[in-house]
Formats: structure tokens, sequence, C-alpha cells
């Protein structure tokens, strides 16, 4: 998969890290690689948790749908049992 403004060549990759090198020096970038690896990491972290709050919520829709059909039918039944009682008594 491959998107349009990241189709880097090995070439372009190699100008990104030399410009890189040259501009920032080799101190530099380990510390920026780990500011740019806890960055990431807190994007994932906080795409999964909307994902998880999500999901949640699209299954409490579902009980709670499921619930309104069991008490429909419930009620059904008991007007159903209610009218055949009321035909034996007569």
């Amino acid at each position: 998969m491959s998107l349009l403004f990241f189709d880097f060549g090995s070439g372009e990759i190699l100008l990104i890290i030399i410009a890189v090198f040259l501009i920032f020096g080799p101190s530099k970038i380990p510390e920026m690689a780990r500011g740019l690896g806890k960055f990431i990491n807190e994007i994932k972290r906080a795409s999964e948790d909307i994902k998880t709050e999500i999901n949640r919520e699209a299954d409490r829709q579902e009980r709670d749908k499921k619930l309104a059909e069991y008490k429909s039918q419930v009620e059904k039944d008991l007007e159903v049992s209610t009218e055949e009682n009321t035909e034996d008594i007569k």
C-alpha cells in the first residue's frame, strides 16, 4: 500500500537521512527518534481507545435493542396469557 505523498524511492530516503544528519547532527538524532517513537505510540494508543469506545457503544446499542425486543415479546405473551385465562373463566 503506497500513499501518494509517501511514495519515496531509496535515493530520496538517503537524501533525507543525509539532510537530517547535516541539520541536527548525530547527537540530536537519537533524542528526536525517541520523541517520534513516543508520539507514534501515543497516536496508536489514542486510536485504539477510540476504536474501543466505538465498539463499546455499538455493543450497548445492540444490547438495548435486544432488550426492547425481549420486553415487547414478554408483554405480548402476557397479553395472550391473560386473554386465555379470561376466556377460561367465562
